[in-house]
Formats: structure tokens, sequence, C-alpha cells
């Protein structure tokens, strides 16, 4: 036991994971973390520098991938490649159930999906905040903007976010770099929807490194080079993952010690005590099982992959899973709506191209329920996209051969403009996750039950967003515009949250306001399932943000002995 013992255990080295690892180590604390996958350090990504030829079958998946990756070859999931399946689990090893349809992406290995990210980082605003509260929807969140707002600035000049200042209520600025630069069709959409509309189009705000960091903490990254490769991972550390970034930080200061291929499966709890002791890890390679120890344990293994520990962690205490005294845990599941939005052909411009491949494109802020417009559905949503000119692929099915083709391919193709929405989805009770006892995945663990849909809400709002974006492009003067809805079910937007929120009252929540577990002030939980609600933005900053946050509080709970 003393040699298992630490101040701080962290669970997932994710986001949130490498965040709360960077935290505890710096302030002291000697640090385990354990990861469910394989170790991955940065600049070791496999595909990273390949060529286009020097990947097989065309980087497209074989069948066999596609056997082994019945989820992640979904319609609505931007797909299994070569250069890319090392990153995404196998579904048949790693199964769930569907009691309603979910798509759930996931990356098991250390960076967790830090690694596969979009990198779009925006922030909450008071707005959103205050949503739950004044509607009477789910719980009102126990915190406000003003308590996020330092520990926004604090991640944001740490992993560089490139942005414009904007001076939008609903979309609050931040410490950015020099923003990534709009292309000539996006800039005449953005103004022409800014004089019809009154509606903002910007660039949009990424951990891409546009400009050296404002710090010398991290020697080992680089600015981004333009390549939009990012999904393999990035040798040059252009954008932010906890590979480049966060866990280099936490390596350099002797107080780290990290296990890879370590499943977190339950929570050690102490009855007299009345706090948890430790967890029970099986190793992925060879079965064995252990127990590790610490005074203050984070729970950063992803919203699901959290709440599949809490939920297998039953005791006298905790029959109905660890922490989990209101009966929320597992319940509330939050994803944004996503898979609908426009395309539509640009006309003029062909004297115009871009330099390099911008791994960004354009925002266009929430517009809906702010100020003076309300609509029928509660929330808003925001729309993601870009303009760019075809490639020789448009060529693919021409009549064109030898010389002729040749020459066809050597000019741009005309421009084309598409963008697709991401809209809020409420919190609700009635959309839970269970744990089925009755099948196992390989490691003989019972997997995960989905049980969630979108409500009313979500689906008025989905009208919307297809009329509204089809009004934008009919407006800005552009053809052939046309509406498409991927088949998507809740879970592709990639941004599931609220399995075990925060709120004030411990008969409704699962956290209070600083992530602590109001059932057990020792358990901090910092992944999406500490959200109270979705808002429509991108929540990967929030969750670093909350962590940086709660990890300064542990340590001053730990510092005063009140855990």
């Amino acid at each position: 036991m003393a040699n298992n013992t630490y101040d701080a255990i962290v669970v997932g080295t994710g986001v949130s994971g490498g965040w709360a690892a960077k935290e505890l180590t710096e302030k002291g604390l000697k640090t385990l973390v354990l990861d469910r996958g394989p170790m991955v350090k940065h600049g070791e990504y496999p595909t990273a520098m390949k060529a286009p030829w020097e990947l097989p079958y065309a980087d497209e998946p074989t069948q066999e991938d596609i056997r082994r990756h019945p989820v992640h070859t979904r319609p609505s999931f931007y797909g299994i490649t070569q250069s890319t399946k090392h990153w995404f689990v196998d579904d048949l090893d790693n199964p769930y159930v569907e009691t309603k349809p979910f798509d759930w992406f996931r990356g098991y290995h250390v960076g967790g999906r830090s690694l596969m990210w979009g990198r779009q980082s925006y922030r909450f605003s008071e707005m959103d905040l205050e949503a739950n509260g004044k509607e009477g929807v789910g719980v009102d969140w126990p915190i406000r903007y003003a308590d996020l707002a330092p520990w926004y600035d604090y991640v944001e000049n740490f992993i560089g976010v490139s942005g414009s200042t904007e001076h939008l209520a609903q979309l609050p600025d931040g410490q950015f770099l020099p923003p990534m630069e709009l292309n000539g069709v996006e800039k005449e959409f953005g103004g022409r929807i800014e004089d019809k509309f009154g509606r903002k189009l910007i660039i949009g705000r990424t951990a891409n490194l546009s400009a050296p960091l404002k710090h010398d903490q991290s020697p080992q990254r680089g600015t981004c080079q333009y390549r939009n490769l990012c999904m393999r991972g990035c040798p040059f550390g252009g954008y932010f993952s906890s590979n480049s970034s966060t866990l280099p930080s936490a390596e350099r200061t002797g107080n780290m010690t990290i296990v890879p291929n370590a499943i977190v499966y339950e929570m050690i709890h102490d009855n007299v005590k009345g706090k948890a002791t430790g967890v029970r890890v099986l190793d992925a390679e060879t079965g064995q099982h252990t127990e590790y120890f610490a005074r203050v344990i984070f729970l950063c293994a992803s919203t699901f992959g959290t709440t599949h520990i809490l939920l297998n962690s039953t005791s006298s205490r905790f029959p109905n899973g660890f922490g989990n005294d209101s009966g929320e845990l597992g319940h509330n599941i939050m994803d944004h709506l996503f898979g609908g939005g426009v395309t539509a052909s640009v006309d003029g411009h062909e004297d115009r191209y871009y330099s390099g491949r911008r791994p960004n494109g354009f925002y266009i802020p929430r517009y809906r329920n702010v100020g003076g417009d309300k609509r029928s559905y509660l929330r808003g949503f925001g729309y993601q996209g870009g303009a760019s000119r075809r490639s020789w692929a448009r060529l693919v099915d021409q009549p064109l051969l030898g010389d002729e083709l040749k020459r066809a391919a050597e000019e741009p193709g005309p421009w084309q403009i598409s963008m697709s929405g991401f809209g809020e989805m409420l919190p609700s009770h009635g959309n839970f996750v269970t744990l089925d006892h009755q099948r196992k995945d390989k490691y003989g663990l019972p997997v995960l039950n989905f049980n969630v849909a979108h409500g009313d809400n979500e689906l008025q709002m989905r009208k919307e967003i297809l009329s509204d974006a089809a009004e934008m492009m009919t407006a800005a003067g552009y053809r052939d515009v046309r509406t498409y809805q991927v088949e998507a079910n809740v879970g592709a937007a990639i941004h599931e949250m609220g399995t075990a929120r925060m709120g004030r009252d411990p008969k409704t929540s699962v956290l209070n306001g600083w992530n602590q577990m109001h059932a057990c002030k020792n358990v901090f939980v910092t992944d999406g399932s500490c959200m109270a609600s979705s808002a429509c933005q991108n929540p990967s900053l929030t969750y670093m943000a909350l962590t940086a946050r709660a990890a300064s509080h542990a340590v001053e709970e730990l510092k005063r002995g009140n855990i």
C-alpha cells in the first residue's frame, strides 16, 4: 500500500485530465496519472508526416476496418481513415447497448481525444450560466461568468487560442493570439448577412498557434504549419493537446507518475472516514488488478468513462453508484444538436485563391433568443463553416482523359461555401445511461446502455437551423442553395456532457460549485459529466477552465485539512 500511495490521483489524460495533472503537480502534489490506453508521447504520431502516396488504400477504410468500427464509420462521423484509425477504439472489443440510438466516438490512449478534437475554443457567457435558473430547466449553475473568467484567461494564455475581439455579450472575448484570416468569399458572406440580418460572422476561435505563445513554459511547441492534418497528431505542437502541452509541463515537475493501460473500474471508499481512499485498476495488457491510494482524486475519464466508474462503484454507503445520493448520476445527458446545414455555389472570385490549409473555419455566433429576439423554443445555435475552391476531385466523374484531364486539374475549381449548425440541447432526467451487467466488454466489465433522444425543443430548433441557413445563403446571392441533414443521433457532435452535474443542492446534483462531490469531498469531477447545461458553444475550453479552478481549490482545501 505504501508503494501505491500518492497525494493525488488523476484518472484520464484528455483535455481535463492533462490540466488536472499539470495543476496538481505544479502545486507540489505527488500525482499518479492513470489512463486506460497505451502511452503516446508528444511527437510519437505514426502517420503525422506521411505523404498521401505513403498511406495504403488511398487513406480509405478497408472492409475489415468498417467491420471492427461499426460506430466510428456511421454517417455522422468524419471517418476512420488509414491515417487516423489507430486513435479510435475497436467497437467490437468495446461495445455498448443502445436502447435508443447513440453515437459514441472514443479514443483510448494517453492524450485521449485531445489529439483528435476540433480545437474550437469558446467561452460560455453569463447568459448561458443563468439560463437554467431563469427558465426553470434542470438545475441552476452554482457558478457565474465572474467565477470562470479568470480561469478562462489562465487557460487561454497557456494553451494559445487564436481569435478576434468582437464585444459580443453571448460570446465573451478572450486572451487571443492573432486571428487567422477569413478568405474573400467568407468576408463577402459575413458582410452580406450583417447588412441584411445584423448577424456576425467571425473567424473561428481555435487552439492552434497563429503566433508564438506569450510564455516560455512550452518550449516543445511551435506555431501552426497550416497543414490541416491535426487529427493525425502534430509533431510541431501547433495545436493544444495534453501530449504537447499540459503533460510535458506536469512531467517537468518531477511530481507525476503516469501509468498507461490502466483501466480504473472502481472507487474505494472508507465508510468510517467518509472519504474516497483510492481506485481499483485493471491492467489492460496483463489483466492484473491493482489498488492505488491518494488523499484527493480527480475523475477526468471523459463523460461516460467517469460515469462508468461511478456507476460501477457500489457499496453499502453508495448502493446506486458512487456519490449518487441525488439519483442524478448517469442522467441529464446532453450533446449538441448536429448534422444539419447548407451548401451553396458562389459565382465570381475566380481570380482569388488562398495560401496554406487553414485548420479552422468561420463561426456565426448565436443570435436566437438574444436581446429582443424571442422564439417558440428555448436557447439557440451557432454555425461553423467555410468557403473554398473545389479541388481536382470534382473531375472524377467528368468525361476527360489525358492532357485534357491534366490541364483541367491544374486549375482550381469554382467556389463553394457550406456551414452546419450546433444547437443547444436541454438537460432532462429522462436522458440517461445505465450499466448493463448482462453484457461485458473484452475485459469482463459491464457495458453502458444509452437511453437518450432529442426532445421537442431540439426538434423545433433543428428546423430553424436549416431554414435560417438557407435564408442567409439565398440572401447573400449564392446559387444551388441546398440544405442537408446527416443521420446523426445524440452523441454525434462528440460534446457529450451532464451525467454528474454541478448544482447547489445535494438532493438534485452530484457536484458542488467547485466540482467537488457533495457526498465525498475529496473527489472532484471536471470532465464533461460536470456540466449543468450545454450552451451551443464547443465546451472543451470550459472543461479546462473548470479543471484548473477545481485543482486550485482542492490544493487549498488539502492545506486547510478540509479534505
